[in-house]
C-alpha cells in the first residue's frame, strides 16, 4: 500500500472516530509511514495535513527525503513543543497511541482545551498485510540471512572454532550481517550449545561451544528496516539416535503447520496442526511457546500463531483468518530440560491462496562431525 492510500485509511480512520488529528509516537509505525529513521520523531496527520516533527540531528535529511510531508523542526523540549504545535493547529480531539506512550507522556501531554483518546495497534490492519515494496525487502533479507548461516556454518566446520564461546560466536555471525550490508540484529541472536539449548530464549554466553552436542542458532538480521527471524539446530559430533528421533518429529510437526497455510483458514489452525501432531507423539508438554508471530518492520507482528479456545469477539481481533500478503514465522521446538532442545524456523509468505518460503536452508539434520 502506498504512502496516498495509508494516509486515506488515516483519515477515514480520524472521521469514523470523530478526531481532529492523530499522534503517532511508536518508532514502527512512524517508520512504517515514510520509511525514515529517527530516534526522536513525532507524526501528526490531521484532517488535510501530514506533519512530520523531529530534532536538528535528522531535520535536513528529512526534509531532502520526505517529499509528501511537512517536516518541522522540534525546538527546546519535545512534548513543550508537541503540545504548543497542536494548540496552534486547534486540534479539538486527539488521538494517540496508547501503547506507544508511557502513563507519564500522557499526562504531561494534557493541552488546554484538546480532548485526547487512546488507541491500540492503530495500524494493525495495514501492516499485516504486506504490500509489494515489503515483500521484495523481506526476501531480500531472507537471502542475507541464509549467506549468514552458511558463514556461521563454513566457521564451524574448522575444528578450532569449538575453541569459541556462544558469545564470540554471535559476534561473528554480527561482522556478517554488517558485511552484507544489514542494519544490524533484529533481535539478539541465541547461540545455545548442548543443554542451553533446551532453554528457549537462551542468552547467549562466555560458555564453549560443545562437541558432541546439539547448537541451536536463532538469529535474524534488519535489511533496509525490515526484520528476518531464522532458526536451525545443528549438531556437532555424532547425534544420539534419541536427538535424531526428536530432530524427525520437530521436522515434521513444521510442515504439518506449513500445510495449513491456506488462504481463508484461521492463524491459529497453523499452530493447533503443530499441537496435535506433538500430542500424537506424546510430547506435546515439552512444546512451550507459541507456532509463530508475523514479521516486518517489528520482529513480533500480526498475526500471532497460536490457538485457545476463545470467544467470538476476541477471535475476530487476535486470530485473524489468512490473507495473501501476510507473513508469519512457523517455529515449532521441543525442549528438555539438562538435555536438549531443537527449533526450526522459517518466514512464511501468503501467496495465490497458499505458504511460500524462499530461505534455502534446507530443514535436514546439519551434523559436523
Amino acid at each position: 500500500m502506498d504512502l496516498i492510500k495509508k494516509l486515506e485509511w488515516i483519515r477515514e480512520f480520524l472521521e469514523k472516530n470523530n478526531l481532529s488529528a492523530f499522534l503517532f509516537t511508536s518508532p514502527s509505525n512512524i517508520f512504517y509511514l515514510t520509511r525514515f529513521k529517527s530516534s526522536n520523531a513525532f507524526i501528526i496527520i490531521t484532517r488535510e495535513k501530514n506533519f512530520f516533527l523531529t530534532d536538528a540531528r535528522y531535520f535536513e535529511k528529512a526534509k531532502e527525503e520526505l517529499k509528501n510531508w511537512k517536516v518541522i523542526l522540534i525546538e527546546n523540549d519535545n512534548l513543550s513543543f508537541l503540545k504548543k504545535f497542536i494548540s496552534e493547529l486547534k486540534v479539538e480531539t486527539l488521538g494517540f497511541e496508547k501503547d506507544g506512550i508511557t502513563y507519564e507522556f500522557k499526562e504531561k501531554l494534557k493541552i488546554k482545551k484538546v480532548k485526547t483518546k487512546g488507541f491500540s495497534k492503530i495500524l494493525k490492519d495495514l501492516r499485516i498485510i504486506k504490500d509489494e515494496e515489503e515483500l521484495k525487502l523481506l526476501k531480500e533479507g531472507i537471502k542475507k540471512t541464509d549467506k549468514v548461516y552458511k558463514y556461521v556454518i563454513d566457521l564451524l566446520k574448522n575444528k578450532k572454532a569449538f575453541t569459541l564461546t556462544e558469545l564470540k560466536l554471535r559476534s561473528f555471525l554480527i561482522s556478517k550481517i554488517f558485511e552484507l550490508g544489514g542494519e544490524g540484529e533484529s533481535f539478539p541472536a541465541i547461540i545455545a550449545s548442548g543443554k542451553n539449548s533446551a532453554i528457549p530464549h537462551w542468552q547467549s554466553s562466555n560458555n564453549k561451544i560443545q562437541i558432541n552436542a546439539p547448537l541451536l542458532i536463532d538469529m535474524g538480521m534488519i535489511w533496509k528496516g525490515y526484520c528476518t527471524d531464522f532458526t536451525r539446530t545443528l549438531y556437532l559430533g555424532k547425534p544420539t539416535s534419541e536427538f535424531k528421533k526428536i530432530y524427525e518429529i520437530v521436522k515434521t510437526a513444521w510442515y504439518k503447520g506449513f500445510e495449513k497455510v491456506k488462504r481463508g483458514i484461521l492463524a491459529s489452525e497453523i499452530d493447533k496442526a503443530v499441537r496435535d501432531y506433538f500430542k500424537t507423539k506424546e510430547v506435546d508438554t515439552f512444546f512451550f511457546h507459541a507456532t509463530g508471530h508475523g514479521i516486518g518492520v517489528e520482529v513480533h507482528e500480526l498475526p500471532r500463531i497460536y490457538y485457545q479456545k476463545i470467544d467470538d469477539k476476541k477471535r475476530k481481533n487476535d486470530n485473524p483468518v489468512i490473507e495473501d500478503g501476510m507473513v508469519f514465522t512457523i517455529e515449532p521446538g521441543l525442549y528438555f530440560p539438562n538435555k536438549f532442545g531443537i527449533r526450526l524456523e522459517n518466514i512464511v509468505f501468503v501467496e495465490n491462496g497458499k505458504g511460500e518460503i524462499y530461505s534455502e536452508i534446507d530443514l535436514e539434520l546439519k551434523i559436523l562431525d
